[in-house]
C-alpha cells in the first residue's frame, strides 16, 4: 500500500480539489512528521434522509436465526482396544468432576455420573457417587431413589436394604420410600419382615393411602384378624366417616353384618358432629334395606333428617321418598311428602321472610294435617314478619294473616277468647 501511494504523485493534486468539491475541509489533516503512510479521506453522505426502506433490530435477529444452522451431530467413536477404552473413561471421569465442582448442589450431574458408571458395570464407583452426593443433599427424594432402584435392579438386595432402611430413617415422611421398601420384601417372599416394615410406617401416622396399603396387604395375605385390627388403629388415627364406612364394608363383604352395623352405631356416636354427614346416614340406611330391616331404615331416614342440615340433605330426602314409595304404606308416603315440602317452604321462607305468599302456603299445609300447635306457632312466627315500610301495598297481605289468623283460633281451634285476643 506505501508504495503504490508513491508510484501516484498526481493523488496529491486531486486530494485538495476533491476536499474542495465536497466541502470537506475539516477532514484535511497534514500528517504527522516521519509517517509514511497517508490516510485517506471518508467520502460524505450527500443525502442524509431517511431511506424508504428501514430494517430493525427484530429482522436482522429473525434473519440471524432463519439462517443459523444446526450444530452437526458428533462423530461417532469407536473404541478398539483396552487402552482406548481406558482413556475413553478417564475423560469423561474429568468432564463429571468438573462439572460437579461448578455444580456442587446439582443432583442431576451426580446421577448422571452413577448411571454412567452402572452402564459399565462400576457399581462401586456408582456406590462411591451416589454417597458423595448425600452428603451433598441427603433431603433429594430422587437421588435416595436412584441408588435403591439401582441395587435392586442388579440384585443387591442387601445393599438395596441398606439403603431403604437408611431413606425411612431419615426422611420418614416420603412415603414413596416406604411403598417400594415392603413391596422389594414382598416380592421377596418375606412376608414377616414387610409386615415389620409397616408397623415402623404406621407409628408415624401416615396418611390414608399407607394405612391402605397396610389393609390390603393383610388381605392379600389372608388374615382376616390382623385386617381389624389395623383397622381400629385405622380409625383411631383417622376418625372420619369414610374411614368408618371403609370399615363397615369390609365387614358387609366379608358376610359379618351384625359386626358391619356395629361400626355403622359406633360413627355415629363417636364422631359426634362428624357423624351428621349424608353419605353416612345413606349408606347405613341402604345397609339395613339389604337386611331387610326396613323399620330400622325408616328410623335412621328420619334421624338423617332431623340432624343434617336441609341443604346438604338432597340426596337423602330423594332416597326416602323413593324409600317410603317402595316400601311404606299411605300414611308414611304423605308423611314423606309433608316433610319434602316443610323443608321446601322453610328453605324460602329463610331466604325472604316478607314473602307472605310463601307463609300463606306453609300455614294450608300445617292446617290439612290438623296440628293445632304446629299451626298456631307457624302464625305467630309469621305475624313477627312486620312489613319494613308503612306502604299499603306491603301491608295488605299481612293483614289477611291476622284476620285468617282470627279465623283460625274461631273455626278450627274453637277458642273464641284467642280469637278475641286476636282482632
Amino acid at each position: 500500500f506505501e508504495l503504490r501511494i508513491q508510484t501516484l504523485p498526481e493523488r496529491q493534486n486531486t486530494k485538495t480539489q476533491w476536499a474542495k468539491d465536497n466541502k470537506m475541509e475539516g477532514l484535511d489533516q497534514e500528517q504527522p512528521e516521519g509517517s509514511k503512510m497517508r490516510s485517506m479521506k471518508l467520502p460524505s453522505v450527500r443525502n442524509q434522509s431517511a431511506s424508504d426502506y428501514q430494517i430493525t433490530a427484530e429482522q436482522l435477529l429473525r434473519e440471524a436465526t432463519l439462517q443459523q444452522q444446526e450444530d452437526p451431530n458428533p462423530p461417532r467413536q469407536r473404541i478398539t482396544d483396552k487402552e482406548e477404552l481406558n482413556s475413553y473413561k478417564l475423560t469423561k471421569r474429568k468432564e463429571y468432576e468438573d462439572s460437579i465442582r461448578m455444580r456442587r448442589q446439582h443432583m442431576g450431574t451426580w446421577i448422571k455420573y452413577a448411571r454412567w458408571e452402572e452402564e459399565l458395570y462400576e457399581f462401586r464407583r456408582a456406590r462411591n457417587i451416589y454417597e458423595r452426593a448425600l452428603e451433598v443433599d441427603y433431603q433429594c427424594v430422587q437421588l435416595w431413589l436412584r441408588y435403591a432402584e439401582m441395587e435392586m435392579k442388579n440384585k443387591f438386595v442387601n445393599h438395596a436394604r441398606n439403603v431403604w432402611d437408611r431413606a425411612t430413617k431419615y426422611l420418614p415422611r416420603v412415603d414413596q420410600f416406604w411403598y417400594k421398601y415392603t413391596y422389594m420384601e414382598e416380592l421377596l417372599g418375606n412376608y414377616v419382615r414387610a409386615r415389620e416394615i409397616f408397623e415402623r410406617w404406621m407409628e408415624w401416622s401416615p396418611g390414608e393411602m399407607g394405612w391402605h396399603a397396610y389393609i390390603k396387604f393383610e388381605i392379600r395375605m389372608t388374615e382376616i384378624d390382623n385386617v381389624r385390627k389395623v383397622y381400629e388403629r385405622y380409625i383411631l388415627c383417622h376418625p372420619l366417616p369414610q374411614t368408618y364406612l371403609k370399615y363397615a364394608r369390609f365387614e358387609e363383604k366379608n358376610r359379618n353384618r351384625p359386626g358391619a352395623r356395629t361400626i355403622y352405631s359406633r360413627a355415629l356416636v363417636e364422631l359426634g358432629e362428624l357423624g351428621n354427614d349424608e353419605k353416612l346416614v345413606l349408606n347405613f340406611c341402604k345397609f339395613e334395606i339389604r337386611c331387610k330391616e326396613l323399620d330400622r331404615a325408616r328410623i335412621l331416614f328420619k334421624y338423617g333428617l332431623e340432624n343434617i342440615p336441609k341443604a346438604k340433605a338432597n340426596n337423602l330426602y330423594n332416597e326416602y321418598m323413593a324409600f317410603e314409595k317402595q316400601y311404606g304404606e299411605r300414611t308414611d308416603i304423605e308423611e314423606a311428602i309433608l316433610t319434602k315440602r316443610s323443608n321446601y317452604y322453610e328453605s324460602c321462607i329463610k331466604s325472604n321472610p316478607f314473602n307472605y305468599d310463601h307463609w300463606f302456603d306453609y300455614i294450608n299445609l300445617q292446617e290439612t294435617e290438623k296440628n293445632i300447635e304446629a299451626t298456631r306457632e307457624l302464625y305467630e312466627k309469621a305475624i313477627a314478619q312486620v312489613p319494613p315500610i308503612k306502604e299499603k301495598r306491603y301491608w295488605k297481605r299481612y293483614i289477611y294473616l291476622w284476620l285468617n289468623y282470627a279465623s283460625f283460633e274461631e273455626l278450627i281451634a274453637d277458642q273464641p277468647e284467642r280469637a278475641k285476643d286476636v282482632f
